[in-house]
């Protein structure tokens, strides 16, 4: 069958992306489900920095590829051994497909799966396959004839995507898809960070710098664990503002000088838990030099691969603190996804008003703009 999606053809494009247009809006051919794979019909997905650190070459991936990975949608078809699935069911897509059987699956750690996470870096589907192929046009001539590359086994920038069942959960549909669309990486990451990676607890204070889509769905999660006090950090004064009116307690321009001096001052020593989100040295440094003694600094901003965080190691010994990553919010989706959206609904996690803009597919590389300036906590393409 025919789609139209959001091909990436070459990285590093310089912007205004509005002008340049590193996603070219392809016709390509699109593979009806396999065995355990699921046609989906896109509703909305998410403009989301983890797409953009593809565009811009930070998180590199085998090219042509349809991007798109946070997204929510309705069945079309599912393939042979589908059983839990039908035509007009509402899911969320999970951008780590987990295998099940590999020994993090079996430990309950399905963000670490094996299988998943190679699948994700070859740019195919679970099984080893791909769904997607060029026709005629701009990206067929610059990839040649063939096939193209799935963004993190979803691709759901496009009218239809052929996926993984291991990649959905399975909501209710009495939600708004543009807002179950959130919960497959801002949500889920950012408030499993909060939740999962740190194990926030009540009366708890808590740092979180970088204050994207993901950033601002951890401050929420704080907010719903009890935090009593919330320090959010940014570069961006417009970003400060939002996490005010979010229920931050503290904010403080990153840029300053002295700005970690002034948090430790600020909370007698240094807080609980600081959640960093930025992906740049020096949001970590920061995070790790305003833990308090015996604190935790909880990394998912996933910086260039070529990023090194110096440590001391007397003082991470002598002060107790602990360093830990958190992908995919440490959660395991079937159970996490549903439990968020719980919250959502008994409005403890409002992550609606995340959503600051919405595009059509044509004008997607202007939502990538808007994400690089600072002018989006999250984007979402909402009509294919």
């Amino acid at each position: 069958m025919k789609t139209r999606a959001a091909v990436l053809n070459a990285m590093r494009v310089a912007g205004p992306y509005a002008v340049s247009k590193p996603l070219a809006i392809e016709e390509l051919e699109l593979d009806l489900p396999g065995p355990g794979e699921v046609l989906l019909r896109s509703k909305a997905a998410g403009v989301c920095h983890s797409d953009l650190s593809v565009i811009n070459g930070d998180r590199p991936r085998p090219l042509p590829m349809a991007l798109g990975h946070e997204a929510a949608g309705i069945v079309e078809e599912v393939g042979p051994g589908v059983a839990d699935l039908v035509r007009g069911d509402h899911v969320v897509c999970v951008f780590v497909p987990s295998c099940g059987t590999c020994a993090f699956c079996c430990e309950g750690r399905p963000a670490l799966c094996i299988p998943g996470a190679a699948a994700n870096g070859r740019g195919v589907l679970l099984s080893g396959s791909r769904r997607l192929s060029c026709t005629p046009g701009e990206a067929a001539a610059a990839a040649g004839a063939g096939e193209l590359n799935h963004h993190l086994g979803v691709s759901a920038f496009a009218e239809y995507a052929t996926v993984a069942r291991q990649s959905l959960v399975k909501v209710d549909p009495d939600i708004d898809l543009k807002h179950a669309a959130l919960f497959g990486c801002a949500v889920l990451t950012g408030v499993g960070a909060a939740l999962n990676g740190a194990g926030l607890r009540a009366g708890d204070t808590v740092a979180v710098i970088g204050l994207g889509g993901v950033g601002m769905a951890a401050l929420f999660g704080a907010r719903a664990a009890g935090a009593e006090r919330i320090v959010a950090v940014d570069l961006s004064p417009r970003k400060l503002e939002w996490a005010r009116e979010f229920g931050a307690t503290d904010v403080f321009l990153a840029s300053d000088d002295n700005v970690g001096e002034a948090i430790r001052e600020a909370t007698a020593g240094g807080v609980h838990h600081a959640l960093e989100f930025a992906g740049a040295l020096p949001a970590l440094e920061l995070g790790y030099g305003i833990v308090r003694r015996g604190g935790t600094l909880v990394t998912a901003g996933l910086p260039p691969p070529s990023t090194v965080l110096p440590i001391a190691a007397v003082g991470l010994v002598a002060d107790e603190k602990t360093v830990r990553g958190s992908y995919l919010g440490s959660c395991v989706p079937a159970r996490d996804i549903p439990k968020y959206i719980g919250l959502f609904k008994r409005g403890l996690l409002p992550v609606d008003r995340l959503l600051t803009g919405e595009f059509r597919l044509d004008e997607i590389n202007s939502g990538f703009d808007q994400l690089r300036e600072a002018r989006l906590l999250r984007g979402l393409v909402t009509a294919f």
